[in-house]
């Protein structure tokens, strides 16, 4: 995922040191925003925009690949 601040691409350390500044409730949002897939919010007059990199393992229906565990006792050759 890439997180921009006003249309500009943001770093991890840049947006750690502005969150310095937030409320405890504008925490919250701005976490909860990336948990949901929000792409477009404000906190504190700062347009925030996140776009998702693409999976490229989901199949035809979008799901995931299954991994299921190996059977006791099967070889593989």
């Amino acid at each position: 995922m890439h997180v921009y601040a006003d249309g500009e691409p943001i770093s991890k350390e840049d947006l750690i040191k502005t969150s310095e500044t937030w409320s405890e409730q504008q925490e919250n949002m701005f976490r909860k925003c990336l948990k949901q897939g929000v792409f477009r919010f404000k906190v504190k007059g700062v347009t925030y925009m996140i776009v998702l990199d693409e999976r490229t393992d989901i199949n035809s229906k979008g799901e995931r690949p299954l991994t299921v565990p190996p059977i006791p006792g099967e070889r593989t050759f």
